[in-house]
């Protein structure tokens, strides 16, 4: 059995919470602090939250023997998401009786007791909050009760819109800043917020006992949909507990999202279209070169190899960047095969420009274990991450790649000493054509694809990337992989 809460602890942890909301501190660190605070408290031997969004759920924060979790994605389908998503609010479940890679992972671990909660507004779920514990525990009510009032917590954090969520198509928490509604089973309004008004043009005199206006998608999904004076509404919905099957309806204005993902998919083609000209001629110049070496003058020649070398490698990866962006681009359906990650890695180092493999410095135990994947793909995310930490980091300065393993995973970490990331910018670094918001960043070069590619190749192969601020400043960036 679990030892009984320690509830003067878990007040005075949440006090020190409140405090830093009261200070101005928003989104993962407080979060993190309340899951932290939760922990000891609780008797678990780890705590996680997951954020869900319209495709599915990835852990966003995690403590004690759960931290490695940082960053997994967990697919809508999957049936432990099914599973928190469905029943009770609240669900004491063993990991043995879910399916799925990452259960099993948690239960060879020796996490094989969960309680979680679901975080929800208005009859949508945010996330869910985990405590996890060991095999021979045995939560109890109050252990129960006390996960339940957290994720109330959490959600009424999402409901402030503070830093939260983390994702740029996060849940929608739309009782502040969007439009609601509720409709009863007939689809007849019969709730109306002013957001609602404001997004549709249409007050509550107009629309309550009327039909909605716009087409509302299945419980849980998410729906784009058209207006007849070309506006664009992001549409969701879900079910309200409870007898009268009324349903909660959540809407937003995207169209000024829609033009520029229209401009961005644009500047992508044109782009792409007009750099693979001058690669090709580059490129058919070296044969030149080659073909032709001695009926050029040592000037030309020197002068050719000079501009191809400073020119042809910067385009050629440049457009490669661009067309994997607008494909999707990935490891595709060539399977997954075990490799040695110490040798791809120092390969991959190799092919880096010369003056930021110089300031590269590697931490590669010789018994690294085998990874599972796709070799040919590490050369790109070892180059967008170590050319990303170069870019953010004082010149010369030096960038550190280590790796380690355990009994399920082998890792990899890229980290620097340059500007650092800020907690809430974590996962959002990830988004396609995103770029940071702080002054110091608008000043750094770069489309925004980097960190996208990266995010797509690793789960591609059943890994999962993740950033976070390190210690004493800069940023690390670990990739993790099954073991071989």
């Amino acid at each position: 059995m679990p030892e009984r809460i320690d509830f003067a602890a878990l007040i005075d942890g949440h006090t020190v919470v409140i405090e830093m909301i009261n200070s101005g501190d928003a989104g993962l660190p407080v979060l993190t602090q309340l899951l932290r605070v939760a922990q000891p408290a609780l008797g678990a031997a780890a705590m996680a939250f997951v954020e869900f969004g319209p495709t599915g759920g990835r852990v966003i924060a995690a403590t004690g023997a759960a931290e490695w979790t940082v960053g997994r994605p967990l697919a809508a389908d999957d049936p432990a998401t099914v599973c928190l998503l469905t029943g009770p609010r609240v669900q004491q479940v063993r990991m043995d009786h879910l399916t799925g890679r990452l259960p099993g992972e948690l239960a060879e671990r020796g996490l094989r007791q969960m309680v979680v909660s679901r975080a929800e507004i208005g009859g949508h779920t945010v996330g869910s909050l985990h405590a996890l514990y060991v095999e021979d525990e045995e939560p109890d009510d109050e252990q129960h009760g006390v996960v339940a009032y957290l994720a109330s917590c959490i959600a009424h954090m999402y409901g402030d819109q503070t830093g939260l969520p983390v994702h740029g198509d996060g849940p929608v928490v739309a009782a502040l800043a969007d439009g609601l509604a509720v409709v009863d089973r007939d689809g007849h309004v019969r709730l109306w917020n002013p957001a609602a008004a404001q997004v549709t043009g249409r007050d509550a005199g107009q629309a309550l006992s009327q039909p909605l206006t716009f087409p509302i998608p299945p419980s849980g999904q998410v729906l784009d949909h058209r207006l007849p004076d070309g506006r664009w509404l992001r549409i969701t919905s879900g079910e309200l507990p409870g007898p009268g099957a009324l349903r909660v309806v959540t809407f937003r204005d995207i169209t000024d999202q829609q033009r520029r993902d229209h401009e961005r998919d644009l500047f992508v083609a044109v782009t792409s279209h007009e750099l693979r000209t001058p690669v090709t001629v580059i490129k058919g110049y070296a044969d030149t070169l080659t073909d032709h070496w001695e009926s050029l003058t040592d000037t030309d020649r020197r002068q050719a190899a000079r501009v191809i070398g400073q020119r042809a490698n910067e385009l050629a990866r440049l457009v490669d960047r661009l067309l994997s962006s607008a494909a999707e681009s990935g490891p595709g359906d060539e399977p997954p095969a075990p490799f040695d990650l110490g040798d791809a890695l120092h390969a991959a180092v190799g092919d880096l420009p010369a003056e930021l493999r110089h300031r590269l410095v590697l931490d590669l135990p010789n018994d690294l274990p085998k990874a599972l994947g796709h070799r040919p793909s590490l050369a790109t995310v070892l180059t967008e991450l170590s050319t990303n930490a170069g870019k953010y980091s004082p010149p010369g300065s030096r960038i550190e790649i280590s790796a380690s393993a355990d009994s399920q995973m082998v890792s990899f970490r890229v980290s620097d000493r340059g500007i650092g990331i800020r907690p809430e910018h974590v996962e959002r670094a990830f988004d396609r054509f995103w770029q940071g918001e702080s002054g110091d960043r608008r000043g750094y070069p770069g489309a925004g694809l980097g960190l996208y590619l990266v995010r797509r190749i690793v789960e591609q192969q059943n890994g999962w990337v993740s950033l976070r601020p390190r210690a004493g400043g800069g940023t690390v960036a670990e990739v993790r992989l099954p073991r071989g």
